[in-house]
């Protein structure tokens, strides 16, 4: 049973988006609190060096306060269709066939500030970001393991193709490009995305994403932290491997300590800037339930290129 979790993966995650569309996510405004990086005031569209900024949140910010619900997660995925654009497989074909020839072509490559999000479900993350930053020198990616939820962030009404680009994509196929060159890069988001795929297949994952980074970009994660409320629920037999669980639709869930976070993204040649617990008390009122959940929120950024005195410098963004 549990290899035809693995196999039919997409199968799970595509039935659980067109059971909730786009109605069981709220949208993630919380993170612009919990992860300035995704903040117009923060980036280098504002002349700030992203470095300077980042060591000086995870200064400020290191013991973190308590961050808002988020439910249940979700895969790696991408959203959908739109008609200003080709089928997916067509233009990340194209974009990367393009970026062969010529080298320096692909989606977003006028921009000066990119963010990716692994795992982007239905844009509650993609959406706040376009809408909360209107400079034209920021691109967002955006994928997911999951056509269906793509297919919902393509059909949206916020999907702009020449600010957003939506992709299908599988995180843990190491055969399968990303649609931007090595080092290009400013931010990586995964929220609830790291804990949905097979334990022994995380570490290449993030490697393969870690590449992508600029040097001096970071590494944004959120996820669910050991004996949370939704682990504790589990019944017998939902345990697939050590703290790694499937749910009753056939979607599966990890559930990680800090030690175990750190060792995958210092593996990836990361820095941390930031590792923490958030652990918070929430009472249902209406079903007279108290909950005790359990997160963990992590940044982690890729070094600075040594200049010529030994010394770090920040890179010149493209």
């Amino acid at each position: 049973m549990p290899v035809d979790y693995e196999v039919n993966a997409h199968k799970y995650w595509n039935d659980f988006y067109k059971i909730h569309e786009n109605g069981f996510f709220k949208d993630r405004h919380w993170l612009f609190t919990e992860f300035p990086e995704l903040a117009p005031s923060h980036n280098p569209m504002t002349d700030l060096p992203l470095e300077s900024q980042k060591h000086e949140e995870g200064r400020s910010r290191e013991d973190g306060p308590g961050l808002t619900t988020e439910p249940h997660g979700h895969s790696c995925a991408s959203h959908g269709h739109d008609t200003k654009v080709p089928p997916v497989e067509e233009t990340v074909a194209q974009k990367l066939s393009h970026l062969a020839i010529c080298g320096d072509e692909f989606p977003g490559s006028s921009a000066t500030y990119r963010i990716l999000e692994v795992g982007c479900g239905v844009g509650n993350t993609v959406f706040p970001v376009l809408q909360t930053n209107n400079n034209p020198n920021l691109f967002v990616y955006c994928c997911d393991f999951s056509a269906t939820a793509i297919e919902l962030v393509k059909t949206n009404s916020e999907y702009d193709p020449s600010r957003c680009f939506a992709f299908v994509h599988d995180l843990c196929d190491e055969d399968q490009s990303y649609p931007m060159p090595k080092d290009s890069l400013d931010v990586i988001v995964l929220i609830f995305v790291l804990s949905a795929i097979v334990p022994d297949k995380m570490q290449r994952a993030i490697n393969r994403l870690s590449r992508l980074l600029k040097p001096g970009g970071v590494m944004l994660l959120r996820d669910y932290g050991r004996y949370d409320m939704a682990q504790l629920r589990f019944k017998k037999g939902q345990c697939l491997s050590g703290n790694f669980y499937v749910r009753g639709d056939g979607t599966r869930v990890y559930f990680f300590t800090q030690d175990e976070l750190d060792a995958l993204f210092t593996a990836a040649g990361l820095e941390k800037v930031q590792n923490l617990v958030d652990r918070r008390l929430q009472v249902n009122r209406g079903k007279q339930l108290t909950m005790y959940r359990v997160w963990i929120q992590c940044k982690y950024s890729k070094p600075l290129l040594p200049s010529a005195n030994g010394e770090a410098s920040t890179p010149h963004t493209t």
